[in-house]
């Protein structure tokens, strides 16, 4: 059963990447825009969790995120060390076309299913994930 969900995990990464190239993104890109988009403000540190990698490849990415106008940040902390980090109105624009992407990539993957089966899918998984939390 591990070994079918890391393969699955491996083959939806590896789709992931192929619908995220045109757009000159990455996986970790799309995860760190969605999650500011979910709960805007999140760190570094928050954001790096999110989308499993380390607090310097996040930074790393951050860095070029706001170069590039897509997030911005503030100069200093407002509270502590955290810089608090918000999608720009491109980065919103570059989610939304990324979301499409990532969107067809899963209903690929979910074509061969029921409306059931795909509820009953997501409720094991869940159930394995909290099990193992």
């Amino acid at each position: 059963m591990g070994y079918l969900l890391k393969e699955a995990s491996s083959v939806l990464r590896a789709a992931m990447i192929e619908a995220l190239r045109p757009l000159g993104m990455t996986v970790t890109h799309y995860a760190c825009l969605e999650l500011l988009a979910q709960r805007p403000g999140l760190s570094n540190s928050d954001l790096s969790r999110g989308a499993f990698v380390t607090r310097q490849s996040m930074n790393v990415l951050l860095q070029a995120l706001e170069r590039e106008g897509q997030v911005t940040r503030p100069a200093e902390a407002p509270v502590g060390k955290a810089l608090p980090t918000r999608l720009t109105p491109l980065g919103r624009r570059k989610l939304a076309q990324a979301t499409a992407a990532v969107r067809d990539v899963e209903v690929r993957m979910l074509g061969g299913l029921s409306d059931g089966e795909r509820a009953e899918a997501f409720r094991l998984l869940r159930s394995m994930v909290d099990a193992l939390r």
